[in-house]
C-alpha cells in the first residue's frame, strides 16, 4: 500500500489578475482554490501517495467546489467538517521584474478559523497514516486554530506518526511575537522542521548572521549556525531550508540546505524563471516528505524537493502539477526545456 500522509490547515479561494494586471486594471479574476496544506497533500497524490486534507469549509457551494478542486487530483478529502460561515479567500496580484507581487487576505471569519479539535476523530484521521504535516499559517488564524493544530500534533505523536512543520511566518495574519510563543509550543511535538532563514528569525526568534532578505544574498555559514541553535533546542530529525536568491520579481536563485545534526546537504541550486511563485515553499515540503517517507536518504529527499519546487515556479496555480517522471528527470539533470516528443 502507498504511504498515507495526512495535511491539517486551511484551503483559500484565490482570485489573481490575469496577464499580469494590477489589482487597478483588472475587470476579471482568474480562480483557483489552494492552501498550504492542501498543496502538499494534492503534490503528494501527485506522486502517488495518500494524501489525506483535515480541514473546515462552509456547508455551500462554495466550500464544496474548494473540496471538488482537491478531489480532482486525488486527495482524500473526507475527514474535512463542514459548517461555520465562510471560506477565507486571498487575491494576488503578480509581480514582474522589479515589481513585487502583491497578496491581500480576505479571511476573517472563515470556518477554519472557529473549528474545533472535539469536531475530528483523530483515530480514524491517523488510522494507517505514516507521516502529519501542518504549516504555521494555521496556528496564525485564530487562537482556536493554534490549539487545533497542537492537538492534531500531539495526536500524532501518541499515535507514533512523524510530524513536520513548514514555519511560513505570515506577517499580515500575526506578530512576531505571538508566532514565536505559539510556534515554540508546537515545534516541542515535531520531527522534521521546515523553512527558511527569514521564517527561522521570525517564528522561532533564532538570527541567521550575515543574511540580508532584502538584497537577495544568502549567507550559507550563517544560517547553518542557525540550523545548530535549532536542532540544540528541540531537537528535531531533519531540517530543511529553502534559500532563494531574489535577483527580481521574475528571476530567482532556487536551492535549499538541510541538516541533521551530524551533516549539512546544500541542493543543486536552480536558476528559475518564475511564472507563479506561490506553493513553492509548499512544493519542497511536499517533494521533501515524499522522499524522506519514501526510505530517501535525507541528501536525495532534499534534491528531489527542491527540483520539485523549481519546476512549480513554472506552473500556474497554487498547486504543483509536476509529475513524479518530471522531478526526477530533473534531478537526474534534464533541465533543457526541449520539447518532449
Amino acid at each position: 500500500m502507498s504511504k498515507k500522509v495526512v495535511t491539517l490547515g486551511e484551503i483559500m479561494m484565490r482570485l489573481s489578475t490575469p496577464d499580469f494586471k494590477r489589482f487597478v486594471q483588472s475587470d476579471t479574476f482568474d480562480v483557483t482554490y489552494g492552501g498550504g496544506e492542501a498543496n502538499v497533500a494534492a503534490a503528494l497524490c501527485n506522486y502517488g501517495l495518500n494524501g489525506t486534507f483535515v480541514s473546515k469549509v462552509p456547508d455551500t457551494a462554495i466550500g464544496q467546489a474548494a473540496i471538488n478542486h482537491l478531489r480532482r487530483y486525488g486527495v482524500d478529502t473526507k475527514h474535512v467538517a463542514r459548517g461555520g460561515k465562510r471560506l477565507g479567500i486571498y487575491f494576488l496580484e503578480t509581480g514582474a521584474s522589479m515589481r513585487a507581487s502583491q497578496v491581500i487576505y480576505d479571511r476573517a471569519d472563515a470556518s477554519i478559523a472557529e473549528a474545533d479539535a472535539s469536531e475530528f476523530d483523530w483515530d480514524a484521521i491517523f488510522e494507517g497514516a505514516d507521516w502529519f504535516h501542518t504549516t504555521g499559517i494555521t496556528p496564525a488564524l485564530s487562537d482556536k486554530s493554534a490549539a487545533l493544530t497542537l492537538a492534531a500534533l500531539k495526536a500524532a505523536k501518541e499515535r507514533g506518526v512523524t510530524t513536520s512543520i513548514d514555519l511560513n511566518y505570515r506577517k499580515k495574519l500575526w506578530s512576531k511575537e505571538k508566532a514565536q510563543k505559539v510556534m515554540t509550543e508546537l515545534c516541542q511535538y515535531v520531527d522534521v522542521c521546515i523553512g527558511n532563514e527569514e521564517d527561522a528569525e521570525t517564528s522561532l526568534g533564532f538570527v541567521s548572521k550575515g543574511t540580508d532578505v532584502t538584497k537577495g544574498e544568502l549567507n550559507l555559514d550563517g544560517f547553518k549556525d542557525v540550523c545548530k541553535q535549532m536542532k540544540e533546542k528541540f531537537n528535531f530529525k531533519y531540517i530543511a531550508s529553502t534559500l532563494r536568491e531574489s535577483h527580481s520579481a521574475s528571476d530567482n536563485g532556487w536551492s535549499a540546505l538541510v541538516y541533521d545534526g551530524n551533516e549539512f546537504h546544500h541542493t543543486k541550486e536552480y536558476n528559475v524563471r518564475i511564472v507563479d511563485r506561490v506553493g513553492s515553499g509548499d512544493s519542497f515540503a511536499s517533494g521533501f516528505i515524499f522522499g524522506l517517507v519514501t526510505g530517501k536518504s535525507m541528501k536525495d529527499a532534499a534534491e528531489f524537493g527542491v527540483a520539485a519546487s523549481a519546476l512549480k515556479h513554472t506552473i500556474p496555480g497554487d498547486l504543483n502539477h509536476a509529475t513524479l517522471s518530471d522531478v526526477e528527470g530533473l534531478v537526474g539533470g534534464d533541465g533543457s526545456g526541449r520539447v518532449q516528443r
